[in-house]
């Protein structure tokens, strides 16, 4: 999120408070940029977006006032947004942004990204040979240059894949997509970790593939439960993410990787390996497409989780047959990817931007983990498994708690949460689990609200 918006943002919140009331008079567009530590142009264009939005008006030689006409109010929210319960409408939530205390959010804040200034490297982009984009849908198997340092990337995690074993897409979603179109069909089967990523589930369903869940455990998926439903089901595929395990946070150990990739070759098992955050993570964590070198495993990796979700570029390495395939669906099905945004990833990545801002990310994850840990404690919550350097806790609450009442509740005080049943595949078993983002888990009145539960319920 540029500076701009989120100047307008935090406006309009104080406006939507209360805090700034119909007639009240903003600093001067000089105080108001040395306030928020921006150029004057800067703050002069926001206020300027919230003079068109209605929420101020310009008056000549006076300044910005807060608008005396009312703004139309959202109608209220229904029971999709109130109770956050299913698939659909969680990832709703994430995309409309209607509560203002994010703790079950799947992104970091905007200001973990801002000094990235991605705008500004934007007109660094230019083709290879050429003074101007030509405006083609460019080469379906992506932008070349990007390709050839993703493969420089996976080598560094021990991954062998040549730039033509790697698929450009826009982001892991349309990855999972493409694998799933690809190898999947009605009636089939597949296995998922639960719980696991919530949008994956409703991608197979929307195939009528039957998906049953693997139970995930804090060193990763439960091996003797693995190995049953494969015998009892006969599934062709297994998706699962290694590492910073959305959403539990925890990571597979070397041992499980090792027996997990064993029991799938005796079953001709293909395993879907999704690792989000793996520019945050160490190299060296056990992956499995690291012990099993692309012949069994597809591995997806994306920028969207530490770069921007703005910039949809992720990507699929394989065996030079699937990657093949895949290249000829992902033409069928979107033409393309963008090339212009391929450039601008590959820009930041070689002009070295990228790689200053994830030291930053990492420090960013390491405190707010540390902070995130120990506030929970404080208000009851017990977290099973230690975030292994994603941004994701899995809180259990304490029993007593109903999880439809909480989030009801939670939603009248415009928190949003994240409930543990939207990412299970069945009925969930167990004490209330929520999805906490260690961004915003230390926010005031999501701890608030939880020790005031807490303390109903003893």
């Amino acid at each position: 999120m540029s500076r701009i918006t989120d100047i307008v943002d935090r406006i309009t919140e104080q406006i939507d408070r209360g805090l700034l009331k119909p007639g009240d008079r903003l600093h001067s567009v000089r105080a108001g940029a040395q306030e928020h530590g921006v150029s004057k142009n800067t703050m002069a264009e926001a206020y300027d977006r919230l003079v068109s939005m209605g929420r101020l008006e310009a008056k000549q030689g006076s300044g910005y006032y807060v608008a005396r006409a009312e703004t139309p109010k959202r109608g209220p929210r229904g029971p999709h947004l109130a109770e956050a319960m299913d698939h659909v409408s969680l990832l709703r939530e994430q995309l409309e942004r209607q509560y203002s205390v994010r703790v079950g959010d799947g992104r970091p804040p905007p200001s973990w990204l801002e000094r990235l200034e991605v705008g500004a490297h934007a007109r660094l982009v230019r083709p290879a040979g050429g003074s101007s984009l030509d405006h083609g849908y460019g080469n379906p198997w992506g932008y070349a240059p990007l390709r050839e340092r993703i493969a420089l990337t996976l080598a560094e995690r021990s991954i062998a894949a040549a730039p033509e074993r790697i698929l450009l897409t826009q982001g892991a979603n349309h990855a999972l997509d493409l694998v799933c179109r690809q190898l999947l069909e009605p009636g089939d089967t597949a296995l998922v970790d639960t719980p696991g990523y919530y949008p994956l589930f409703g991608k197979l369903k929307l195939a009528k593939v039957t998906v049953a869940g693997v139970r995930r455990q804090p060193d990763g998926p439960d091996l003797e439960e693995f190995a049953a439903k494969i015998e009892a089901l006969k599934p062709k595929i297994f998706f699962t993410q290694s590492l910073a395990h959305n959403p539990t946070g925890g990571s597979i150990s070397i041992a499980v990787a090792h027996r997990l990739l064993q029991i799938a070759a005796q079953h001709n098992v293909t395993i879907v390996e999704d690792d989000p955050f793996a520019d945050v993570l160490p190299a060296s964590a056990p992956r499995l497409a690291a012990l099993d070198q692309l012949e069994r495993v597809i591995y997806i990796g994306t920028f969207s989780k530490t770069l921007s979700a703005s910039l949809r570029v992720g990507y699929i390495a394989a065996s030079p047959a699937l990657a093949q395939t895949l290249c000829d669906l992902k033409m069928l099905t979107v033409v393309s990817t963008s090339d212009y945004v391929e450039r601008l990833v590959f820009t930041l990545i070689a002009g070295g931007q990228y790689l200053r801002h994830l030291r930053r990310l990492k420090t960013r994850i390491e405190t707010a983990s540390a902070d995130a840990l120990a506030a929970l404690e404080r208000v009851g919550i017990a977290v099973p498994a230690a975030p292994a350097g994603g941004y994701y806790i899995w809180g259990s609450l304490p029993e007593g708690l109903e999880e439809t009442a909480l989030v009801r509740a939670a939603a009248d005080r415009g928190i949003f949460l994240a409930p543990g049943s939207v990412f299970s595949t069945g009925k969930a078993a167990g004490r209330l689990s929520l999805r906490i983002n260690i961004a915003y888990a230390c926010d005031p009145r999501f701890l608030d609200f939880i020790a005031e539960q807490v303390a109903g319920i003893r």
